[in-house]
């Protein structure tokens, strides 16, 4: 496995900016993984650190719009059906159906810290049929600091970029706990803001 990692990575290398967006696009590599790599190229000099964030920030939008596609219009079922194609199983869209239900589409942006959620987070906003542009930009806010951080790391870390997760983990953690304590105050906030259902007697005229 390690070695079709390091074939599709070098794949993606000769492709320079392109190949940084599509190996996130494609979802088949961790996105840290690609973006470490990616820090890697800017290091040695193959690409330059601004446009290897762009070409992140792109790659990784058009990955989770693809999945939101999938919930917007093949459902649940098409997604239970094929989603092992793209990584996805069942287990992974109870839990963003879960998460999404309770914090609502704020959770679009915190879940992309959280393992296991912020991969399949966009499948339910797509069932839900949540705003596009909504989606899109809690969306790239997320991706922006998650695609700046590895790519930083990966270019610091040179020819230990495969370390990147164990490095990263340091970093990691306060933005997971961030993304929960966000989570928790946007669905306060959100359970704050709806009206009280009230409940509205009939009485009959004698």
């Amino acid at each position: 496995m390690k070695d079709l990692v390091m074939q599709l990575l070098t794949f993606f290398a000769d492709l320079g900016y392109f190949g940084v967006a599509l190996g996130l696009m494609i979802e088949i590599i961790p996105s840290e993984i690609v973006l470490g790599y990616g820090g890697y190229l800017v290091s040695m000099g193959k690409i330059n650190f601004a446009g290897s964030v762009i070409a992140g920030v792109i790659g990784g939008t058009i990955a989770q719009l693809f999945l939101y596609w999938a919930g917007y219009f093949g459902g649940r079922p098409f997604l239970e059906r094929y989603g092992k194609y793209i990584l996805i199983n069942k287990h992974h869209i109870d839990l963003a159906e879960k998460w999404f239900q309770n914090y609502g589409g704020g959770v679009i942006f915190s879940a992309r810290f959280i393992p296991v959620v912020r991969h399949a987070i966009s499948i339910p906003a797509g069932i839900a049929k949540m705003s596009f542009l909504k989606f899109t930009g809690y969306t790239v806010a997320a991706i922006i600091p998650w695609t700046i951080g590895f790519i930083y790391l990966g270019t610091v870390l040179g020819e230990n970029w495969g370390n990147i997760k164990e490095e990263a983990a340091p970093y990691v953690t306060p933005f997971i706990i961030l993304a929960l304590v966000g989570a928790l105050l946007y669905y306060f906030w959100k359970k704050k803001k709806t009206p009280p259902i009230t409940t509205v007697r009939k009485y009959n005229k004698k």
